[in-house]
């Protein structure tokens, strides 16, 4: 344990509580409403931050030392992409409403970065840092005893306390998601380990936690997690500093991991229970679950658009609009890589910018990392980005202002000796409280497109339903969505389609923007859609291609969606 980690001051009483809550709240609720499965999720770890990051800035003084280099830099490249976020809709076509979700999400990491780095500036760096792994493994805790429910007592979860796994034999969390429950007990692993390091735990109650986080790591079967599992006894070899029994249970966690594997394999043979993780590397499929596939035509993608891309938060409209006849079946959103996903959706020359700047910004906290809970919160960043560069953890709110809190108490810079400290941080204090206040808006917010896909008692006619969704600020689109998709006639709600494909085309969608076309006489663009869509091989648009090959019906008379267009298009074209 580092010296400078002894004489840290300890933290006011309400912050492992509002630690707690921000952490374990959106990690723990299993209740949500339509269109979307993580929303609720979401907005509590906006709420729940906001208040965190507000009690910290309370007692944080005003006048701070200038920012170092590596934050300087990580908010640069922040500052870049919000910028490309703002000017997407300007030249890109993205709706305002996905425009400020971006812009608000990217501006809540500026804050958690900014008020983390300022605890760590003020001496409050290893208090801070404390803190949050008390909510890390106290979320872990709750989160693994919902993963170990779900898989060997599939009855008992409900949906609304406990969410039901939808992979039989795995364990998917309250996040619901294999990845998302992985990656948090990653985290609450570090944790626990840090705490039994620093004292803050017992050393066998610290062990404990992370063989427990390890076991349910295996129950998710998640390919991130073993990994991940992977580099925690990389950190014990990297760490030379930290004690020898810290850094035997690391080295010993791959075996763990095996261990409980093997085990719970055994258990699953014997009782004729359902274990996912069996089949989990041993299918005959895709181990990459068609991420080579994505990465293939991303590249493609880029090769295409190399100087400004394709637009901020364009990837899934650029990517659905181009011609991969060998595409992966399934509807992405994302790249599953952030370094593809920046360089798709910037251009090159902005991407690596901004990755040179983030580059820039790890190469100075890893130079900056002198005591124990540096080194702790550097790895908690490391492995989230691990995870990034095959998933999208950070456009959730609940691993991306974890991780930026994190990063900033990794480069918070050591205040002068003998300065004078006063007043408080203004900036930060109202920031935090609109970031509480703005979360708490979005669920209002939000409530006018649930009235739409989840009426209550009393709703209102479907179209005037809709027609109030399109005054939501963030989710007009959604409102979109279901304007285009539920009317007999699709080209009477022509406009819908301005901003709804550029949120998730899927296959409802292009059925009904291919009949919305050729019913108002566009029929080339109506068929370069539909033959877009034939590329997926989607169950949902059998019926749509029936007639194709039906010969009676094709001698007839051939529908739009059985013919190739006579011209060629572009994405840009739809825009």
């Amino acid at each position: 344990m580092a010296s400078s980690d002894l004489g840290a001051p300890s933290s006011p009483r309400v912050w492992p509580v509002c630690a707690t809550l921000a952490l374990s709240a959106p990690a723990l609720l299993a209740f949500n409403l339509p269109p979307s499965a993580t929303f609720l999720n979401q907005a509590a770890a906006l709420v729940g931050w906001g208040g965190f990051l507000l009690v910290l800035a309370a007692v944080l003084p005003g006048r701070c030392r200038p920012l170092g280099a590596g934050l300087t830099a990580v908010l640069a490249a922040l500052a870049l992409l919000m910028g490309a976020s703002l000017a997407s809709p300007l030249w890109a076509g993205l709706p305002w409403s996905l425009s400020l979700s971006g812009v608000g999400m990217i501006g809540a990491a500026m804050l958690a970065l900014l008020v983390g780095a300022t605890a760590q500036a003020q001496g409050m760096g290893a208090a801070a840092f404390r803190v949050l792994c008390i909510g890390l493994v106290v979320a872990g805790v709750a989160s693994s005893l919902v993963g170990i429910a779900q898989v060997f007592a599939p009855d008992w979860p409900d949906g609304d306390w406990i969410a039901r796994t939808y992979i039989a034999g795995r364990a998917v969390g309250n996040l619901r998601q294999p990845n998302h429950l992985s990656s948090l007990l990653v985290w609450g692993c570090i944790a626990a380990v840090w705490l039994a390091e620093t004292g803050a735990l017992r050393r066998w109650v610290g062990t404990a936690l992370a063989l427990l986080f390890i076991f349910v790591i295996v129950l998710t079967a998640s390919r991130t997690g073993t990994v991940s599992v992977v580099l925690l006894a990389a950190w014990a070899i990297v760490d030379t500093r930290l004690s020898r029994g810290t850094r035997i249970v690391l080295l010993l966690a791959p075996l763990a991991y095996l261990a409980f594997w093997l085990g719970t394999s055994a258990w699953a043979d014997y009782s004729r229970h359902v274990f996912g993780g069996e089949t989990r590397f041993t299918t005959k499929g895709d181990i990459s679950s068609s991420r080579w596939g994505i990465w293939s035509n991303t590249s493609s993608l880029i090769a295409m658009h190399p100087w400004a891309g394709v637009g901020f938060g364009e990837f899934n409209f650029a990517w659905t609009l181009t011609p991969f006849p060998g595409r992966p079946v399934a509807f992405f959103d994302h790249t599953h890589n952030i370094v593809l996903q920046f360089a798709v959706e910037l251009g090159l020359p902005l991407a690596t910018g901004v990755l040179a700047l983030l580059a820039w910004a790890l190469w100075s906290a890893w130079r900056g990392a002198q005591d124990s809970s540096r080194r702790a919160a550097l790895v908690m960043v490391l492995m989230i980005l691990l995870h990034s560069l095959l998933e999208y953890p950070l456009w959730y709110a609940y691993f991306l202002l974890p991780a930026a809190f994190a990063f900033g108490l990794c480069l918070g810079q050591p205040a002068v000796a003998g300065a004078a400290l006063s007043g408080k941080a203004w900036p930060l204090i109202v920031a935090s409280a609109l970031l509480m206040l703005g979360g708490a808006a979005s669920v209002i917010d939000y409530s006018r497109v649930v009235a739409i896909y989840a009426p209550g008692e009393g709703a209102g006619p479907l179209a005037q339903r809709i027609e109030s969704g399109k005054s939501s600020l963030f989710f007009a689109h959604q409102a979109d969505y279901a304007a285009a998709t539920t009317g007999d006639h699709p080209a009477d709600a022509l406009a819908a389609f301005r901003r709804a494909p550029h949120n998730l085309l899927d296959a409802r969608l292009m059925i009904a923007w291919a009949k919305a076309l050729n019913e108002s006489g566009d029929t080339d663009r109506a068929r370069y859609v539909a033959q877009r869509l034939a590329e997926f091989h989607n169950d949902a648009a059998t019926e749509f291609f029936a007639p194709c090959a039906d010969k009676v019906k094709l001698a007839a008379a051939r529908p739009f969606q059985c013919e190739q267009p006579s011209r060629s298009f572009t994405y840009e074209d739809f825009r």
